[in-house]
């Protein structure tokens, strides 16, 4: 099964990729719903009720992408442990040793739960209590990813600390990919009814979420560092090994990010902020949505290489 070179399993990465990115998508627009379109002005109630219709149909299509996706994963470990080829390691006994005897198995039970629950909150998401357990639950999903990867298997106290490391990642990169599509949904929405109560609720969306980017970026950027350090070790480990090499293609997109953000933060908000006049408001309503939906794309990426970063070895230990 390996499509991209010796030793790199192909459709586990891509699996890893998309499961991953369905998990942060479902996280991040519970987020967004819950910090920034719950707290707004009672006169933009029509456009908060667009968000929760959009936030619930984009969570039930991402938790069943993610629940297809974790099925599979687990398959190609159980195929991966048997050493049989994936056809044949679909049996009772190497399926429930999979599941209940690796690491990767329990964890995958304790997620499956917290998906089932997911569902129920989302199948009763009318109920204040619903959808609060629903964002707990989406922030566990996101977690439990953590034990999935090289930071579930380092050991002694540096291991907790890089668990720790890898939650508060996952979690900010999370509610940055999730907020960027709930952004997008939300300012083609507005640009379609062009109502002023909705564009009044874009602009305190779009300010919300970028002072929460602030936020995000820092905490993404420190667990980063500290993940790196744990897993490469030494710059020279960085430039001169596949895996230090694709960090730092992950950091390049990473930066690219960065700066689209910075052009939101300092450039478009301020724009918005201050254009008068529906049709200059709906200018940089696109621009905003044009910029966000490039910052989806490269977050996509990146889930690719953080797919194949989790099947490697990491560069501090190559072999």
């Amino acid at each position: 099964m390996n499509w991209l070179g010796a030793g790199i399993d192909g459709p586990l990465v891509v699996v890893r990729a998309v499961h991953f990115a369905a998990t942060a998508i479902i996280a991040g627009t519970l987020v967004f719903r819950t910090l920034v379109a719950e707290a707004v002005a009672a006169s933009a109630r029509p456009a908060v009720i667009v968000v929760r219709t959009q936030t619930l149909c984009v969570a039930w299509i991402c938790l069943a992408i993610s629940a297809a996706t974790g099925v599979i994963w687990l398959l190609l470990v159980a195929a991966s442990m048997s050493g049989l080829s994936l056809e044949k390691s679909v049996t009772s006994d190497v399926l429930s040793t999979a599941a209940n005897e690796t690491q990767f198995g329990l964890v995958a039970q304790i997620r499956f739960a917290l998906a089932v629950i997911l569902a129920g909150c989302l199948a009763y998401d009318r109920l204040p209590l619903a959808r609060g357990l629903a964002l707990a639950m989406s922030l566990g999903l996101i977690a439990a990813l953590a034990w999935t990867g090289h930071a579930g298997s380092t050991a002694g106290e540096i291991g907790i600390l890089h668990l720790a490391a890898d939650i508060f990642h996952l979690f900010a990169a999370a509610i940055w990919m999730g907020g960027l599509v709930s952004l997008v949904l939300l300012l083609s929405a507005v640009g379609r009814d062009q109502i002023d109560a909705g564009l009044s609720f874009a602009k305190d969306a779009t300010r919300r979420f970028s002072v929460m980017g602030i936020v995000i970026v820092v905490v993404v950027f420190a667990s980063g560092i500290v993940n790196a350090w744990i897993l490469v070790g030494s710059w020279h480990a960085l430039i001169l090994t596949g895996y230090g090499r694709l960090v730092i293609l992950k950091v390049a997109l990473f930066a690219i990010m960065l700066l689209i953000a910075a052009a939101n933060r300092l450039w478009l908000t301020p724009r918005l902020a201050l254009a008068s006049g529906n049709e200059p408001q709906l200018m940089v309503l696109r621009r905003l949505a044009r910029n966000s939906m490039i910052e989806i794309a490269l977050a996509l990426m990146i889930f690719a290489i953080v797919g194949l970063l989790g099947t490697l070895h990491p560069a501090i230990h190559p072999l």
